[in-house]
């Protein structure tokens, strides 16, 4: 038997394994949401409240056994299964049938098809075949035990087909399934050694995984080997269709006695109202415990998931980051009705509030939405993309982002009167309209500098500006978030986990945030202020250089700002640089230093030159008489003599760096020092310190 499951295909076994840990899931449930009298007494309280700590036991251990051991445990639990059933068949057959009476009176009733006598008794021998046959194979017994097992179960309706008496068929009876349990007790015993290995092989496993991984990637490796959100997804969706099942009987069966069904054809058709009832109903009773908020979170999960990987196929967006709508969406939802106690409420108020907890679930899948689209908009904009196609279904998304959260806040305010929950909400839609709005008017800044031929340097000031002022209103609608939140928590319904969210709330959404835009302030602020200490390039000065920005490969169009190392950049190209290290992109050193020190030593250009100090104080001063432009042939030459010695080589230009070699030995004469050690030159690393 352990060999049948290894035959069924990958997609099989995981289906069986899903489905076979669902029937845990609903024990646990019904246990924690059943009712039992308090007032039995001490001996009856604590018997059932040992039965049910002892029902969530047995129900998690098995929710946690592994696929083989699962597979074994309901192979066992089957065969027991079956063979109760054969026993408490023999023994209502043999108590409260008499086949041949009830045979004769049907004969003599003119039924052709009498339910009772001998048809009754072959059905019932072939009930009890089946059983037994299915008992035996479940439990892998050899032949010869086989047939035993199988000649005890029909023992008892020989009983009745010979007309014993009662009291010797129902002693039959009684000691067939003496028999019979003795069997699957000494079954169950032989496997308790393959048990207790199991047991402890999961222990050991458990106790490895602990120590060398942790605590939370052994919650995590559980949670993924036992498919849990698939299990709670089943759980939820066979609990609500099997009760959707009954509520419709129960609707038709009322109509028919009330004369109300009309004909057969409009008796499975359901008015608006009855329909909307039962959905109501429903959905109260999909999320009236913990582990039905569970399988909704679990159902959430999976409709978010395929909403966002649609989304991302839609915009053209890889990013794997992005996939995470469903993780967020459900975890979201589960907070929300724990903040909330969604599953303790009364039904009506529990479906208002599911509601509301619905819409501030859908504004937060549209922000999300929209930190999808974001980069890609940003993208496309960036590296003037020319597809229209490419642009349109992210300009759609974008459209739609912001005309949702209007039309959602006209139909609420349009229902319902101002309190908390529709102020926060409307918070939420207003914040994500203004995300939207930045988004496409930096997009239309990009777009705009993509389709001019001349570098926007003013751009990243723009974009800059922009970006701000939606970052300093999200910001001011994380305080009035606050405040509302606080408002709800001592006015409203105030609770522990309220209190948490609110934290967290103004950690990340308040605090973090201010830090994060007070710190880019500070490092902007840096920066223009390194620029501005740099010597500028203009005019006619430009046109000498006949050489591009070493950070964006263009040509100097209008200005050019000069290292104190003597090589030269856009302004907005440093600018960016020096907001990630404040060092020359060339040559590693210091950008913004001292005066005296840079005064002191030779500094090289952007063709790997090196210009003495004067050279480079002339740059700076465009008026000094007989002044070398740097980057010319002549600043070039000079840097080489200058470096080289009054007695040097010929005046030539040099390479770029990156095709000069230099001989170890060279490369220590040229800059005055000993020659370098062999273990620093194979370093390929860069050991400048920034």
């Amino acid at each position: 038997m352990a060999s049948t499951p290894v035959r069924l295909g990958p997609q099989a076994l995981a289906v069986l394994d899903v489905v076979l840990r669902v029937p845990c899931i609903f024990i646990i449930d019904a246990i924690f949401n059943s009712y039992y009298d308090p007032g039995s007494g001490w001996t009856g309280t604590m018997v059932k409240v040992l039965v049910r700590v002892m029902g969530v036991l047995v129900s998690s251990l098995v929710l946690l056994l592994s696929q083989k051991a699962l597979f074994k445990f309901y192979t066992l639990f089957s065969a027991v299964l079956l063979g109760m059933a054969a026993v408490l068949i023999n023994y209502y057959a043999t108590s409260h049938i008499d086949f041949y009476s009830a045979y004769y009176k049907a004969a003599l009733g003119f039924r052709l098809l009498p339910r009772n006598g001998p048809t009754l008794w072959l059905g019932v021998a072939a009930v009890q075949l089946v059983f037994g046959v299915g008992y035996v194979f479940l439990l892998d017994l050899q032949s010869v035990f086989a047939a035993l097992v199988v000649l005890d179960i029909m023992i008892p309706l020989w009983g009745l087909m010979i007309e014993l008496p009662a009291d010797v068929r129902q002693m039959v009876a009684v000691f067939s399934g003496l028999a019979l349990a003795l069997n699957t007790a000494v079954c169950l015993a032989a496997r308790l050694k393959w048990f207790y290995y199991s047991c402890r092989y999961v222990y050991l496993l458990v106790r490895h995984m602990y120590r060398i991984y942790g605590l939370q990637l052994l919650l995590e490796d559980t949670w993924k080997r036992i498919r849990f959100p698939d299990v709670l997804r089943v759980f939820w969706l066979t609990r609500v269709t099997a009760q959707a099942l009954i509520l419709v009987y129960v609707v038709r069966a009322v109509r028919r006695e009330s004369g109300d069904g009309g004909t057969d054809s409009q008796g499975f058709l359901l008015s608006w109202d009855v329909f909307w009832d039962l959905t109501s109903n429903l959905i109260i009773s999909g999320c009236d415990s913990t582990l039905t908020v569970l399988g909704m979170s679990a159902v959430i999960s999976s409709v978010a998931h395929y909403l966002g990987l649609s989304i991302l196929a839609f915009i053209g967006s890889t990013e794997e980051e992005d996939k995470r709508l469903g993780f967020v969406a459900p975890v979201l939802f589960f907070i929300l009705a724990l903040q909330t106690g969604l599953s303790s409420l009364d039904p009506e108020e529990r479906l208002v509030r599911l509601s509301r907890n619905m819409c501030l679930l859908l504004t937060a899948i549209l922000h999300f939405v929209h930190g999808m689209t974001d980069p890609v908009l940003m993208s496309l904009s960036a590296s003037h993309v020319s597809s229209v196609r490419r642009h349109v279904p992210v300009l759609l998304v974008s459209l739609a982002l912001f005309v949702l959260p209007v039309a959602l806040s006209y139909a609420l305010w349009h229902h319902y009167a101002l309190n908390t929950w529709l102020f926060a909400v409307t918070a939420f839609c207003v914040e994500l309209c203004l995300k939207v709005v930045v988004s496409l008017t930096v997009y239309g800044l990009f777009m705009v500098d993509g389709f001019s031929n001349v570098l926007w340097e003013k751009l990243d000031d723009y974009v800059y500006y922009v970006r701000s002022t939606g970052n300093i209103i999200e910001f001011l609608f994380g305080v009035i978030m606050f405040g509302n939140g606080a408002y709800t928590m001592m006015f409203e319904s105030g609770s522990k986990i309220r209190a948490c969210m609110m934290c967290l709330h103004a950690y990340f959404n308040i605090y973090l945030q201010a830090k994060n835009g007070w710190k880019t302030f500070i490092n902007r602020r840096t920066a223009v202020k390194k620029i501005n200490s740099l010597p500028e390039m203009r005019g006619d000065q430009l046109t000498n250089i006949e050489d591009v920005c070493a950070i964006c490969y263009q040509e100097f169009s209008t200005s050019a700002r000069i290292t104190p190392c003597h090589h030269y950049f856009h302004a907005l190209c440093l600018r960016k640089w020096l907001y990630i290290q404040d060092t020359c992109p060339m040559c590693h050193q210091r950008v913004y230093v001292e005066d005296e020190s840079r005064d002191r030593a030779a500094f090289s250009n952007n063709n790997g030159g090196y210009a003495a100090p004067q050279d480079v104080a002339a740059a700076a001063d465009p008026a000094a008489p007989d002044a070398e432009l740097p980057g010319d042939d002549g600043a070039a030459g000079g840097g080489v003599q200058a470096a080289e010695g009054p007695g040097g080589l010929d005046n030539e230009l040099l390479e770029d760096n990156d095709s000069i070699e230099y001989d170890e030995d060279e490369w220590g004469t040229q800059h005055g020092s000993s020659p370098v050690e062999e273990d620093y030159i194979n370093d390929d690393t860069d050991s400048t310190e920034d």
